[in-house]
C-alpha cells in the first residue's frame, strides 16, 4: 500500500510471531477473567495495559478501561489524583500508538480520554509532529489534529499553513490534500453561513481565499498529472466555487407571468406562451409546484404566501414530493381550488412569495437567501369544456401517429422556461460573479492545455466538471459557444467510456445528464423534440405538445426544473433504470417508458406521487427478469409495512401464490388513476395477475392494448 512493498518473513521472524502468539493468547485469558468479573486493581490494569500494546486493536480492552477510569474518576476529587489518572491512561495510549500508529481503538481512546477535560493539550501537537513525521499520510494523525486544534481554539488559518506545508514537501500526500481541503471548506462555510456577501454566498475574503487554493492546486497538477490526490483537491476546490450555499428557489409551475385556461375534465392539456390549458380534477383544483435548487425542509403557509385577487387567503396544506418519507425535498406542492367568478372574462391574479420569513431551510443547515416573488393569472372560466365527454381512446406511441410542429405554431405555443430568469422573474436572478466566471474560464484553457500535453482519465473528467459548471453558470445569457461546450463535455465522457470501462454505468449517467441539460436549456434544440400526436383529440384550437426523448441512449434523467410543464413524455428506446426526480413532474398525463431497462417494479415508485397520470407504457423493459429474495422480509411480502398501503387480501381474487410473487406490482399500481397500461414484452409472466392489476387499478381502460371491458 502506497507503494511500500511486503517483505518476505524469515524463519527467525516466524519464531517471534509464535512466541507473540502465545504471550497474547495468555493476556487475553487474563484479561477476560478480571474483565468478566469486574476486578480493576492495579495488576488487572497491567494486563490490560500489557494487552493493548500487543495488539492495539482489541476494543474490549479499551472498553473495560474506559469503565476503569470512570470509576477512579468518580471517587477521587483531588487535582492531582485526576490528572495522574488522566495522564496515566494516555501513556497507555502512546505506547500502544508506537506499536501501530494507525490503530483506530486506540486513537479513539486517546480522543475520549481527552474529552475529559482534565489534562494539558500542549504536549498532543508535540506527539503529532513525531507521528506525522513517521508518516505524513496517516490520516489517524490529521483527524486527531483537528480535534486538538478545535480543542485548543487554533484558527482554521493556522492549520491550512501548516497542511500546506506538507504538501509543498509532497505533492502526492492525500492525507494533506484531504485535511486541507476540510479546513478550507469549514472556512468558507463559516465565512459565508447565515449570510449573502454577493449572491453567491463567498464573500471577498473567501474568494482571496480560494485563488490561491487555485495557485497551489495548478502548481501540483502541471508537476504531476497523474497523481490523483491533487485532482480530488481540484474537484473540492470546485465544489466550493460554483456549488449553492443557500437553498433558492429555481422553477415553479405555473411559471412566472403565465396566463392559465383550465378545463374541468382530466386529460391531456397544452401549455402556449399566452395561456396554459392543463388537466385538472372535477373538484376543480390545480397544482401550485415549486422547486428549488437544493432539498429543503419548512416550506408552509409561514414560509410561503399566497394571494389572490378573487378567493380570500386561505390555508394551503403544502407537502414535499419525495418518496423517502423524510420530509424534504427540491420539489413541494399544494393544490389551488379554481375560484367561481361572475364574469367569464375575468382573469385571477396569483401572487406568490417565497422565503419572505426564516424557516425554509437545506440539508446542510443553510436558510433560504433570496426572497423571491412570481405572479400568474388564471382565467377559471369552464364553460368551453363543461358539455365535453371525457376521451378513453387507446394512446398509441407508434412514430406514425406523430408529427412535427409548425415553426410558427411551435414559437407561439411552447412554453420554454429554459432559464433562471424566465422561471422566476428577471429581478429575482442569481448571477454569477465576475471571480465565479474569471475562474472557470481560466480553468477551462488550464486543462485543455494539459489534455493537449498529457492525456488521463482524471483530466478529462475534471474538464468536463468545469465546462457542464460554466455552462450552468451563464443560463440565461446570450453565449455563442455554449452550444460548441456542450458538445465537448458529451465527448468527454463519451472517450470515458472508452478509456476506462470499469466505471461505464457513472460515465453513461452523466453523459445522459448532460444531454438533458443541453436538450431542455437550449429553445431550438428542445423545439426538435416537441411534436403532435394526430390521432389524439386535441383541445380548444391548438395542439398538444408531446415531449419525445426517445431513442438518445439515456440512462439517467434530470433537468426536472425544466420539464414541470410537460404532460406528454416519451422516454422510449432509452437504457433508463431509474427515473427518481421525475416526482416533480405534477402535470404529467401519458408517459412511455417502454424498451428500457428498468428491472423491477419498485424502480417506478415516483410515478405513485403523481396523480394526474393516466396512461403508462412500461413494456418491454427487464420488470420480472431478477428474481427477489423475499426472504429477508418478516412476512411474505413487505406489502404489510409498506407506508400509505392497505393490504387487503380478499379484495384480489386468484391464488396466495400469485399475491406473494407479485408484491411489487401491487405495491406501485394500488389505486394509481391510471386508465391505459402497457407491461407485455417483460421477463416475467403477468398472463396471470391481469385479474390483479384490474384490481388495483380501477379507473382501468386498456391493458396491453386490449379493452379491460
Amino acid at each position: 500500500m502506497h507503494g511500500r512493498p511486503r517483505k518476505p518473513l524469515k524463519a527467525e521472524d516466524d519464531a517471534k510471531s509464535i512466541a507473540k502468539a502465545s504471550k497474547l493468547r495468555s493476556l487475553q485469558n487474563q484479561f477476560l477473567n478480571y474483565h468478566r468479573n469486574q476486578i480493576f486493581s492495579r495488576e488487572a490494569l497491567e494486563v490490560s495495559a500489557e494487552l493493548v500494546k500487543i495488539n492495539p486493536e482489541i476494543y474490549t480492552a479499551w472498553n473495560y478501561r474506559k469503565i476503569a477510569v470512570d470509576k477512579f474518576l468518580e471517587a477521587v476529587s483531588d487535582p492531582v489524583l485526576i490528572k495522574n489518572i488522566v495522564d496515566e491512561e494516555l501513556r497507555v495510549v502512546e505506547n500502544a500508538l508506537k506499536q501501530n500508529y494507525k490503530s483506530y481503538g486506540a486513537w479513539h481512546h486517546r480522543k475520549w480520554v481527552l474529552g475529559k477535560g482534565f489534562s494539558s493539550l500542549d504536549r498532543e501537537l508535540w506527539l503529532l509532529d513525531k507521528f506525522l513525521e513517521a508518516d505524513s499520510r496517516n490520516f489517524h494523525g490529521w483527524n486527531h489534529r483537528r480535534f486538538v486544534a478545535a480543542l485548543k481554539n487554533i484558527k482554521d488559518e493556522e492549520e491550512i499553513k501548516f497542511s500546506e506545508e506538507k504538501i509543498n514537501n509532497d505533492f502526492s500526500n492525500y492525507s494533506a490534500w484531504h485535511n486541507h481541503s476540510r479546513l478550507l471548506a469549514q472556512l468558507v462555510k463559516r465565512d459565508s453561513h447565515g449570510n449573502f456577501p454577493n449572491e453567491c454566498g463567498l464573500s471577498e475574503e473567501s474568494e482571496k481565499l480560494l485563488k490561491s487554493e487555485y495557485y497551489l492546486a495548478h502548481n501540483a497538477l502541471f508537476c504531476d498529472p497523474e497523481d490523483q490526490a491533487g485532482w480530488f483537491n481540484y474537484l473540492g476546490l470546485l465544489d466550493l466555487t460554483v456549488a449553492p450555499k443557500a437553498p433558492l428557489l429555481t422553477a415553479s409551475w405555473p411559471s412566472h407571468g403565465s396566463n392559465l385556461t383550465l378545463s374541468s375534465i382530466v386529460q391531456p392539456g397544452f401549455c402556449t406562451s399566452n395561456g396554459c390549458k392543463t388537466s385538472i380534477s372535477r373538484e376543480r383544483v390545480f397544482p401550485l409546484i415549486l422547486y428549488f435548487n437544493q432539498a429543503v425542509e419548512g416550506v408552509n403557509n409561514s414560509t410561503v404566501t399566497v394571494s389572490s385577487t378573487c378567493i380570500e387567503k386561505r390555508h394551503l396544506n403544502w407537502r414535499p414530493l419525495s418518496t423517502d418519507g423524510l420530509g424534504k425535498s427540491k420539489s413541494w406542492i399544494t393544490y389551488m381550488s379554481v375560484p367561481d367568478v361572475a364574469n367569464p372574462l375575468e382573469l385571477c391574479q396569483f401572487d406568490v412569495s417565497v422565503g419572505d420569513s426564516q424557516g425554509i431551510i437545506s440539508l446542510n443547515g443553510y436558510h433560504y437567501g433570496l426572497p423571491t416573488k412570481f405572479e400568474f393569472k388564471l382565467n377559471p372560466s369552464s364553460s368551453e369544456y363543461s358539455r365535453r365527454e371525457v376521451n378513453h381512446d387507446m394512446v398509441v406511441w407508434k412514430d406514425e401517429c406523430f408529427t412535427k410542429f409548425d415553426s410558427l405554431i411551435l414559437d407561439l405555443n411552447l412554453p420554454l422556461t429554459t432559464s433562471s430568469h424566465q422561471r422566476i422573474g428577471v429581478h429575482n436572478r442569481v448571477h454569477a460573479t465576475e471571480w465565479q466566471l474569471d475562474t472557470l474560464k481560466s480553468g477551462i484553457d488550464l486543462f485543455r492545455c494539459l489534455l493537449s500535453i498529457t492525456d488521463c482519465k482524471i483530466g478529462r473528467l475534471t474538464l468536463a466538471r468545469l465546462l457542464t459548471s460554466y455552462n450552468i453558470m451563464v443560463d440565461g445569457f446570450p453565449c455563442t459557444s455554449k452550444g460548441s461546450q456542450w458538445e465537448e463535455v458529451l465527448d468527454l465522457f463519451s472517450s470515458l467510456l472508452k478509456m476506462d470501462p470499469t466505471h461505464a454505468h457513472y460515465y453513461k449517467d452523466q453523459h445522459s445528464m448532460v444531454l438533458i441539460e443541453q436538450v431542455t436549456s437550449d429553445r431550438d434544440t428542445l423545439l426538435k423534440h416537441c411534436w403532435h400526436h394526430e390521432k389524439q383529440t386535441s383541445i380548444g384550437s391548438l395542439s398538444n405538445v408531446w415531449l419525445r426523448l426517445n431513442n438518445l441512449s439515456l440512462s439517467r434523467i434530470g433537468s426536472f426544473e425544466r420539464l414541470l410543464w410537460v404532460q406528454m413524455l416519451d422516454l422510449s428506446h432509452n437504457e433508463l433504470r431509474s427515473i427518481e426526480g421525475m416526482e416533480s413532474m405534477q402535470l404529467l398525463t401519458c408517459l412511455n417508458l417502454s424498451h428500457n431497462q428498468f428491472g423491477s417494479f419498485t424502480s417506478l415508485e415516483p410515478l405513485k406521487l403523481i396523480n394526474s397520470l393516466r396512461v403508462l407504457d412500461i413494456s418491454h423493459n427487464e420488470i420480472g427478469g431478477h428474481s427477489i429474495d423475499t426472504t429477508r422480509y418478516t412476512c411474505s411480502s413487505p406489502l404489510t409495512h409498506a407506508p400509505g398501503v392497505t393490504w387487503d387480501s380478499k379484495a384480489f381474487v386468484g391464488d396466495q401464490e400469485v399475491r406473494s410473487d407479485n408484491w411489487e406490482l401491487i405495491l406501485i399500481f394500488k389505486n394509481m388513476p391510471l386508465t391505459q397500461l402497457d407491461i407485455a414484452g417483460n421477463p416475467g409472466n403477468y398472463e396471470k395477475c391481469r385479474t390483479i392489476l384490474i384490481k388495483a387499478l380501477p379507473n382501468l381502460k386498456w391493458l396491453d392494448g386490449v379493452s379491460v371491458e
